[in-house]
């Protein structure tokens, strides 16, 4: 292993502490940065900086108990290097414990906190001499604190989900948001059965593990310790990267071969051009420059001819497109709980008052633009979240309060995913957990909330709805 490799995961870390980035974007910069590096390195920093982020409750917690210094009081370099620390002899056994804490003691002294080497060492080797036993919060007389330090959950989201899904169901969708999360490869939709499978075989070849996934035929899981633009097939536009459940919010607006698509809140952009293959002409519009021109880079080697892509505020009402179009697609920006799993630290950042003013702006962008769906049209709406404010509230508030009506996803999305969702509203059932918003049968019929633990990909909601006429 590179000398430096704990130390770029460190600098990592603290660049993340203080909040100058998220942790998806800041790892892939550091990554690209050092490319250099061997895999295994490479790999290694991704591990343990991914790990740390999504595991620092739990780390906290402990390292709370074993230290004299509360953990927010330490120098923001001492405990950032305690927790990477201690993720390594928590949930890395290929790295010995005596070089966990060895190294920690040599990388303190580096940075200039040569006389808290002792301290570094005198907690990290408590730890690892008890790490078998570490004990958790008593599950009986606090669920919300076992859940929050068990699972690294924030105690009010911990909270919330007990509150809307009962615990046994919370649980479920905790341990899903910990497990290994692979990549989702969304191939072209022209691709053959045979095409697809001579470029998995590619994959393999190179070391990847590409699986189908269950609802959609042409969206596969891979596993590869290689980037996605390094692999066969990606340069020249064979698949992009897209969670299957946003492919299903694209099929559930049923999209026609003659239809325009106005995609209100387009980037990262997956949605759009999967509704280009789809439709006469796509109209994507976002209001960061920057994630714009990602959408462009993507297009271009996608191969993405009828897709527009313009700088636009969904706020801002365009006159020129008022009931201009077939279809809408309205993924609107939320609180983003459901894809925890891969952006970590957006549990860190969010907040219940937050989430309130969130559902105020969604509410705003979807009053703009359903102004621009014709009579008869479809409002697609959808989050990758799994509250109930920013879900079934939107779709009585579409249904109630604007000119649309509910329409049923049963002729639109896969049996497979129609199932599981039956599984889940059962279970609820069970549990005396229905939705807290109550929706008639009509509404309920329109939308589908994906869990983290029980369904395929990310935590994501969906309803669709028609204009009236």
């Amino acid at each position: 292993m590179a000398e430096n490799v704990r130390e770029i995961a460190l600098d990592a870390l603290l660049l993340l502490e203080r909040e100058q980035e998220y942790s998806d974007r800041l790892i892939r910069a550091v990554l690209d940065k050092y490319d250099y590096l061997e895999t295994r390195d490479k790999a290694f920093i991704k591990r343990v900086t991914e790990g740390t982020i999504e595991r620092r409750i739990e780390l906290d917690y402990y390292i709370g108990r074993y230290s004299s210094v509360p953990v927010g009081r330490m120098k923001p370099l001492i405990r950032c290097l305690l927790r990477m620390s201690l993720y390594q002899l928590l949930y890395m056994d290929a790295v010995p414990d005596r070089a966990v804490c060895n190294e920690a003691c040599k990388l303190a002294a580096r940075r200039g906190f040569g006389g808290l080497k002792g301290f570094v060492n005198g907690v990290l080797r408590r730890l690892s001499g008890e790490k078998a036993a570490l004990p958790l919060p008593d599950r009986d007389r606090d669920t919300v604190a076992y859940f929050s330090v068990k699972y690294s959950m924030p105690e009010w989201i911990v909270r919330l989900w007990i509150e809307e899904y009962g615990g046994e169901i919370t649980e479920t969708m905790l341990e899903g948001l910990l497990r290994i999360h692979p990549v989702f490869l969304r191939f072209r939709t022209d691709l053959s059965d045979a095409q697809r499978s001579e470029i998995c075989a590619g994959l393999r070849a190179r070391g990847a593990q590409p699986e189908k996934c269950a609802y959609l035929p042409y969206v596969y899981t891979v596993r590869s310790g290689a980037a996605v633009s390094d692999l066969p097939g990606f340069a020249e536009g064979m698949y992009t990267v897209q969670d299957e459940s946003s492919a299903l919010a694209v099929e559930a607006a049923g999209i026609r071969p003659e239809d325009f698509v106005l995609d209100v809140c387009a980037a990262p952009g997956g949605k759009s051009l999967l509704a280009a293959e789809r439709a006469a002409g796509v109209l994507a519009r976002d209001v960061s420059p920057e994630r714009i021109e990602r959408i462009r880079q993507a297009a271009r080697r996608m191969r993405v001819e009828n897709l527009q892509i313009q700088v636009r505020d969904a706020l801002v009402f365009d006159e020129a497109l008022r009931e201009g179009a077939d279809v809408v697609l309205a993924d609107v920006p939320c609180s983003g709980l459901g894809v925890i799993g891969k952006k970590r630290d957006i549990k860190y950042r969010a907040d219940p008052e937050g989430m309130e003013s969130l559902v105020r702006l969604q509410r705003e962008i979807v009053t703009v633009c359903s102004q621009y769906v014709k009579p008869g049209g479809i409002l697609l709406y959808s989050t990758c979240t799994v509250n109930a404010q920013e879900n079934e509230e939107a779709v009585r508030f579409i249904s109630e309060e604007l000119p649309f009506e509910p329409q049923p996803l049963d002729r639109v999305l896969p049996q497979a995913v129609l199932r599981d969702r039956e599984r889940v509203e059962r279970l609820r059932r069970e549990c005396g957990k229905e939705p807290s918003v109550r929706l008639d049968e009509s509404q309920r019929a329109a939308c589908i909330q994906m869990l983290p633990g029980y369904m395929e990909g990310d935590g994501f909601f969906i309803a669709r709805f028609r204009k009236k006429v």
